[in-house]
């Protein structure tokens, strides 16, 4: 994994994504040339001509597919899920830079240029895919791992390695048993003796690299030993810095006061929250002229729907930044009565408060669409945990460690969390947010934000978390 903008990238994701660039760039040349040679005679153009509009395709391009989640490892699920995506980024594709070329005169493409520049782009990147798939998952570039540790930090990373569906994929050797008082969560089969010294076995396994996972270092961890194979040229890591690096999320059962401390992440700097309150404000209005249309028909709908009659909008009492009470607005998806008992409940799948014109508001995520006005105000940003009711809090601030500080930040109507896991409607599934939450607060960048907003798409595409 590679770290950039504090966020971390897969190294053969970001190789992909190098090769693919360059394939899309050169689909325009071949495109011009093959068009020219079949169609015109004429001669070979010269590539200078062809620069500007291969680059503005193979931008839109990237750009397309980073929205469709194809360099994020963790959102696609198989050769079919990623041909899907390829497929969906190639139909946006078709129209995004036909868009550009048509505001840019200076870049066109002819239509019969376009064409076959789509369709050597098209094969050329799936080729590419397969390629990737098949190298990737061949064990001998996989790099080969060392885990000190036999307890519940080490059965996460073996449950990692089977999964196969993080950032980069790696090979667990075997755990060496330290000492005896470490209850043993891992496979009897996957242990390693440890006859001789920890560089003797790091040679004898051919490891590139340790993760110290002990659930308690205080009790035989073999520091000089450990020291003795970094300097020889073995990548060590601990087991918080290592799971956050394959996962985009902070393991909260080892998370300690200390690591947030003296690690080098949560740091909310005032130039960094000026510029971000400015993002939001440009933004909003942008998308509010933008998507008046839609809201304008939503409107309409639950109008209709409601008989003429009863709410459009609806507001709830939510917790923002520094536990501040503020009321979210959203176009109204639920029965007027959903809460007559006056008791919270979280959304469930088929929930039956949902309206039918609800139902295709939340898929959509148009029922967000008001939020803007919260942001305008300050009460929101675009990119953030999301914000929860004071019932809500009141009970997770109870049994979740650290929940508090997803108030530390501005609550979001997107957010790393939203993108990387579904609903949550339950205290296991906030806990399992709040770890993505954390993440996205440690490692903030106005990067990560524009990630998470270009990744939303896909989302929303793929009706992951609506409910």
């Amino acid at each position: 994994m590679i770290r950039l903008f504090k966020h971390y990238f897969s190294r053969s994701l970001l190789t992909l994504m190098a090769a693919e660039g360059l394939h899309l760039f050169w689909s325009v040349y071949l495109g011009r040339t093959l068009r020219l040679a079949l169609f015109d005679q004429g001669p070979v153009p010269p590539l200078l001509d062809t620069v500007p509009s291969a680059v503005v395709f193979a931008l839109v391009m990237l750009i397309i597919m980073v929205a469709m989640g194809l360099y994020e490892r963790n959102f696609w699920n198989g050769r079919s899920d990623m041909l899907l995506r390829v497929g969906v980024s190639f139909l946006f594709g078709f129209f995004v830079p036909t868009l550009v070329y048509y505001l840019i005169p200076e870049l066109y493409l002819g239509r019969g240029e376009m064409s076959l520049a789509f369709v050597i782009a098209f094969f050329g990147v799936l080729l590419l895919r397969f390629a990737f798939v098949h190298v990737t998952d061949h064990s001998l570039l996989k790099p080969r791992l060392l885990v000190l540790g036999v307890g519940q930090q080490a059965a996460r990373l073996q449950s990692l390695q089977d999964q196969g569906t993080t950032g980069e994929g790696f090979e667990i050797v075997g755990y060496p048993r330290l000492h005896d008082d470490e209850v043993q969560c891992v496979p009897e089969a996957r242990m390693l003796n440890m006859a001789g010294s920890l560089s003797e076995l790091v040679d004898a396994q051919r490891v590139t690299g340790i993760v110290v996972a002990m659930d308690d270092r205080r009790k035989g961890f073999p520091a000089d030993e450990v020291l003795e194979c970094k300097i020889n040229g073995v990548r060590v890591s601990n087991f918080l810095s290592f799971y956050e690096r394959q996962t985009g999320k902070i393991q909260l059962d080892a998370l300690r006061p200390s690591n947030m401390i003296f690690s080098s992440g949560f740091r909310q700097a005032h130039r960094k929250q000026l510029a971000k309150r400015l993002f939001d404000i440009v933004t909003s209005l942008l998308l509010l002229g933008l998507t008046w249309p839609l809201m304008l028909g939503a409107t309409l709908a639950i109008w209709l729907e409601s008989g003429c009659r009863g709410p459009i909008l609806y507001r709830q009492t939510r917790v923002g930044r520094g536990e501040r009470l503020f009321d979210v607005i959203k176009f109204r998806s639920m029965r007027t009565d959903a809460e007559r008992d006056g008791v919270a409940r979280w959304a469930q799948a088929g929930d039956s408060r949902i309206t039918r014109v609800g139902a295709v508001l939340r898929e959509t995520r148009i029922d967000e669409l008001p939020q803007l006005l919260n942001v305008l105000r300050g009460d929101m940003s675009f990119v953030g945990p999301r914000p929860e009711r004071p019932q809500f809090v009141e009970q997770l601030r109870q049994t979740i460690p650290f929940y508090s500080m997803r108030h530390l930040v501005n609550p979001g109507i997107t957010g790393w969390a939203q993108i990387c896991y579904p609903y949550g409607a339950s205290d296991q599934d906030a806990y399992e947010k709040l770890q993505y939450d954390l993440y996205y607060i440690k490692n903030y960048s106005f990067f990560l934000d524009v990630l998470v907003l270009l990744q939303t798409a896909h989302t929303i595409l793929w009706g992951q978390g609506a409910r």
